[in-house]
């Protein structure tokens, strides 16, 4: 089994992660707008996000607007928005889960095997959450990306990638590495009978016969 360093690791490293997810699930700066026209000096930038659109003004104004219909959103946007959700929701349960099963802790009894795939558990659910945080942020990118060298978008249309993309992807590649790392602690197929029952005592066969002649 895999020791209580290893899994301290790996739920610090899963810990960071989710909180990177959230910040950036939070921040507004998703795509920035790209400064393609050769102009050095830019009067507004806008930033869009998953919840909001900020403007950006010179004077160091920010001007923010929450979307006002979710159905009028993209339906990259609306995947994006979803699966981001869904990856905090399942740290949330995957931290609850691995805390139970890991061995510095008192929770889930006295079993080690029991433990450790307590543990186990949660780092498969940390997996998926990690796994849910990287396709929506590589999902908004590729988008990114593909309307960037789209000829038939106009200029002042295009955007970059944000702040809270790159976050985004450091905080499932945390997740996934501690993850894994609980993971680990899958009990082996020895480690199952934690017990040991004493030996019966052999069955002694009956005196025959010729014993007493």
């Amino acid at each position: 089994m895999a020791n209580s360093g290893l899994q301290l690791l790996g739920f610090a490293l899963a810990l960071l992660g989710w909180i990177a997810i959230l910040v950036a699930t939070i921040l507004p700066q998703w795509q920035m707008s790209a400064y393609t026209s050769g102009n050095i000096i830019t009067a507004v930038a806008i930033y869009k996000g998953l919840w909001m659109e900020c403007a950006w003004q010179s004077t160091g104004q920010i001007q923010c607007k929450v979307y006002d219909s979710v159905l009028n959103l993209a339906s990259s946007l609306q995947a994006t928005r979803a699966l981001m959700v869904v990856s905090i929701v399942l740290g949330v349960i995957a931290m609850g889960v691995a805390t139970m099963g890991m061995k510095c802790t008192h929770c889930g009894g006295d079993d080690k095997v029991k433990k450790a795939r307590i543990a186990m558990t949660g780092g498969i659910i940390f997996l998926l959450s990690g796994l849910s945080a990287l396709i929506a942020c590589s999902w908004i990118g590729h988008q990114t990306v593909r309307d960037f060298y789209d000829s038939m978008v106009a200029v002042n249309m295009k955007y970059e990638f944000g702040p809270a993309v790159f976050i985004g992807w450091a905080g499932s590649a945390l997740m996934l590495l501690g993850g894994g790392l609980l993971s680990c602690s899958c009990p082996t197929k020895t480690g199952y009978s934690g017990r040991n029952y004493p030996q019966g005592r052999p069955i002694s066969k009956p005196p025959s016969s010729k014993e007493y002649v």
